[in-house]
């Protein structure tokens, strides 16, 4: 079986997490197969936005807890498979914001955990009503030190401090209160509407969005003084683009741009 299916539907290229029997957990095998596409997809001019979403009645519980306890038996106590998989697992989060394209999460059922970074970490998210989100390894233990990184990235720090420490959940009207989604669908509309976000932002010039994007994170943090003159070259070699010279030039004729 493969744990990671990919359907391309013109520019928008579709990334199913596929193990549905353990709630889709990041497992070794399932963060190297969803790392090797990404990678494919990053060399792939012909494809715009990218959309992630999952099998089964959950999106993604976190990492797979099974697989983590077998390695106590290894004669570092687990310490090395441990250092590996979280290696891996940090890779290939920090792949998906350094990936060209847009990456939008379609969610259902939970994401908790390591699966909540899933989902700090993508561009925009889209989930179901229903949908609960948490960060709570602390019940059982394991304080989520590694989704902390993306998730204060992606909401206000007390409420991921909250979410952190206590292990509650929050349901889908709280998370795209906090900002951790963008819109919040019924069950049957999710995909729909997922692929409708993905379909208006492939229909923008690649090279402005592609541009964007890794401009979009390179200026966060920075202080003001910083971030406009590097943001200021960034939006002139925009502008020199032979598109954007065109999109600009069909604005003011009042008609369609025609790019390649």
């Amino acid at each position: 079986m493969n744990v990671i299916l990919r359907d391309d539907s013109g520019h928008i290229a579709r990334l199913v997490l596929n193990s549905p029997t353990n709630f889709n957990a990041l497992s070794f095998e399932v963060i190297a197969a969803l790392s090797a596409e990404l990678t494919a997809i990053a060399q792939d001019d012909g494809i715009r936005v990218v959309v992630l979403a999952a099998e089964g009645k959950a999106f993604c519980a976190g990492h797979d807890i099974r697989e983590m306890q077998s390695a106590r038996s290894d004669s570092d106590g687990g310490r090395g498979a441990y250092e590996r998989l979280f290696a891996a697992c940090s890779a290939m989060m920090q792949q998906i914001v350094t990936l060209p394209q847009p990456v939008i999460a379609e969610v259902q059922g939970i994401a908790t955990a390591a699966g909540c970074q899933l989902v700090a970490s993508c561009d925009l998210a889209l989930a179901a009503e229903g949908v609960k989100f948490g960060v709570n390894g602390v019940n059982i233990g394991l304080y989520c030190s590694t989704p902390m990184v993306a998730l204060t990235r992606a909401v206000p720090p007390k409420v991921a401090f909250e979410m952190l420490t206590t292990g509650e959940f929050i349901d889908a009207a709280r998370a795209r209160e906090i900002g951790l989604i963008n819109h919040v669908t019924t069950p049957d509309a999710l995909r729909e509407s997922t692929m409708a976000m993905a379909a208006t932002i492939a229909a923008k010039l690649p090279a402005a969005v592609r541009l964007g994007k890794r401009a979009f994170h390179d200026q966060q943090g920075l202080p003001l003084t910083t971030a406009y003159p590097l943001m200021g070259k960034v939006i002139c070699d925009n502008l020199m683009l032979p598109d954007t010279a065109e999109g600009l030039q069909a604005f003011l004729e009042k008609r369609a741009p025609d790019w390649d």
